[in-house]
């Protein structure tokens, strides 16, 4: 592949100016993904990890092939929501490389609510599927779930995209011959 070149100039003054102002955007952005991944859980995170558990991007990164990239969906999905309690929206979803082959991975955080199912989880969760099934990607699962978050259940089963699709999907990807 060739390379693109570039005519911008690193040293110029607009430059180094663009890059301290996209610099001040870019922290915010950092402190919610953070945020996104510890979250304000400090009780949850401590009572998991004194179970021998690990978390679900522990898990993740045990599973993919080492020095290999995971590319992380929708980290921010539920952000500003529940007053922050379901970051990330419960799971995580990506796209990794396990024993030399992309795949999606979809791994339930029980830090959050026991890894219950909220609208979002399964929006997400829903959406993590079609980006596998378009790919032609299998999917992994990494399952530590609670099941759908009662007080939401009413918009956890109802939708198009509900709860239960989650299933239906799978069996189509496994028809299609996607494991």
């Amino acid at each position: 592949m060739s390379r693109i070149q570039s005519s911008v100039n690193v040293r110029s003054e607009a430059f180094k100016e663009n890059s301290a102002h996209y610099e001040t955007l870019l922290k915010p952005l950092r402190e919610r993904l953070k945020e996104a991944a510890t979250g304000i859980r400090e009780k949850h995170i401590e009572r998991h990890l004194a179970r021998n558990k690990m978390l679900p991007r522990e898990r993740i990164d045990r599973l993919i092939d080492p020095n290999t990239p995971f590319l992380e969906l929708s980290p921010l999905a539920a952000y500003g929501l529940y007053n922050n309690e379901v970051p990330s929206a419960g799971i995580v979803t990506g796209i990794g490389t396990i024993c030399g082959v992309q795949c999606v991975i979809i791994a339930n955080d029980a830090t959050v609510k026991g890894g219950s199912f909220f609208h979002e989880t399964v929006k997400k969760h829903v959406r993590a599927q079609e980006i596998a099934e378009q790919n032609r990607l299998p999917c992994i699962y990494l399952v530590d779930c609670g099941g759908a978050y009662l007080p939401e259940q009413d918009r956890v089963f109802p939708d198009k995209e509900h709860f239960g699709n989650t299933f239906y999907r799978q069996c189509n990807m496994s028809a299609q011959g996607l494991p």
